[in-house]
């Protein structure tokens, strides 16, 4: 159905984007080199719709996390989530990692509670990462449990629940420090809690100050660095926690300006209007490392199929003006059940990828000078122009030394997955 471009066309287009960026002062082959060491890690939750393999011993409950969407064939056990994870890797180029939550152990059909998971439950998938050469990260999952039922878990006043989701993230990190060392680099560890009210709660204190206090409890654990760093993500406002977040902004930003944990900044967590491109540079004045979490919200922070808008375009931008891309870590945090979920992974990265490319290939210091002289008119009327200029030609040749459908010939490689697998399960 879509016409693959010959490796000729291919080398043909890149020279003449090539020698276009290069009258600019950007050179193309160093770009595609920066891009080529960027990982970006693809969430495992996008796969089935953050339904996980957990045992049950109970009823599922506690809320916190909803996908939405009814397409056929969601992976429905370990295997067939590697399998879909693979073919979608297969056609994005570049760098990748895989980042998985705790409720994707793999426990042989034993009942395992989450404050007793250890690495041997995550055997298979170090094994698979090892194979695949694709490090992985790591979360603990604080919803869709009955200790979760109302709302609260690290900040809960009941010192037994409290107790239990500490444990639970104490195992995470021995679990993803085992992860760290199977793969010889380090594993992300992101810790969110659901943690909130949704009307007017009395006392917004006390919640803090034991979220504070369950989190010394649990950094608190020796866990080798090399092998394991940890980053704390903040929300607005959630389902079941419109009026109150523990866990805000402000607390996290404070607690990770005063502590080593990492800060994480998801692209939805925000208010309506809000973006994150401009808290960057703030950060990093204080801290030395990132966790993005990208994501795109409609309305808020609905996790759509990230796609190459303003807001990705800007994100990256700034990260590479700032030289601050290599001092970030780049995950995803969408899932969408109402369309073929492989694709969904292969245009959410490949439009992350783009958005990195597209800020290595900016004229930076041309466009500095302009500003540092003045030139305001120069400065704006160039950021204009690159908005057409040929950065479909470099990722092209990007696809092409990766080995991977290059412009939209990766489309037919879907439909044909989508036809023999998905639509047969």
């Amino acid at each position: 159905m879509f016409q693959k471009l010959t490796k000729e066309q291919i080398e043909k287009r890149y020279d003449c984007a090539k020698a276009q960026f290069k009258a600019l002062g950007v050179d193309t082959d160093a770009a595609l080199d920066k891009l080529e060491q960027v990982p970006v890690s693809l969430h495992c939750w996008q796969g089935d719709d953050v339904r996980g393999f957990e045992v049950h011993d109970t009823t599922v409950s506690g809320g916190g996390i909803m996908a939405t969407g009814n397409y056929s064939g969601p992976a429905t056990d370990a295997p067939m989530l590697r399998q879909d994870a693979e073919k979608a890797m297969s056609l994005i180029p570049g760098k990748l990692r895989f980042n998985l939550h705790a409720i994707y152990a793999e426990t042989d059909g034993q009942v395992v509670g989450r404050d007793q998971l250890a690495p041997q439950h995550f055997a298979k998938w170090m094994d698979w990462s090892k194979k695949r050469g694709v490090s992985l990260d790591f979360n603990p999952t604080f919803f869709a449990h009955p200790k979760a039922n109302d709302g609260y878990t690290l900040s809960h006043a009941d010192d037994d629940i409290r107790r239990f989701w500490i444990n639970h993230d104490k195992c995470c990190r021995r679990i993803a420090e085992a992860m760290g060392r199977n793969q010889g680099n380090p594993c992300i560890v992101n810790h969110w809690i659901p943690d909130g009210a949704k009307d007017q709660p009395v006392d917004r204190l006390s919640p803090r100050r034991r979220l504070v206090a369950a989190l010394e409890d649990i950094f608190a654990e020796p866990i080798d660095p090399a092998f394991c760093k940890d980053a704390v993500e903040s929300k607005l406002f959630g389902i079941g926690s419109e009026d109150y977040v523990v866990g805000s902004h402000e607390f996290y930003m404070g607690y990770a300006m005063t502590h080593k944990q990492m800060l994480c900044l998801d692209m939805g967590h925000f208010h309506p209007t809000e973006t994150i491109h401009d808290k960057l540079s703030s950060i990093f004045c204080f801290k030395d490392e990132l966790l993005l979490h990208v994501s795109r919200g409609v309305r808020w922070d609905s996790d759509h199929v990230v796609i190459l808008n303003d807001d990705i375009r800007n994100l990256f931008l700034q990260l590479v003006r700032g030289g601050f891309l290599s001092k970030t870590n780049i995950a995803l945090d969408f899932f969408d059940g109402s369309i073929n979920r492989i694709g969904a992974w292969v245009i959410g990265t490949r439009a992350t990828k783009k958005g990195i490319l597209n800020a290595l290939l900016e004229p930076t210091q041309m466009l500095m000078d302009f500003e540092n002289n003045g030139d305001g008119a120069m400065k704006l009327a160039l950021l204009e122009e690159l908005k057409t200029y040929p950065v479909g030609a470099v990722w092209d040749m990007f696809c092409l030394k990766n080995n991977v459908p290059e412009g939209a010939a990766w489309i037919d490689e879907m439909i044909a997955y989508d036809r023999e697998v998905i639509k047969k399960r």
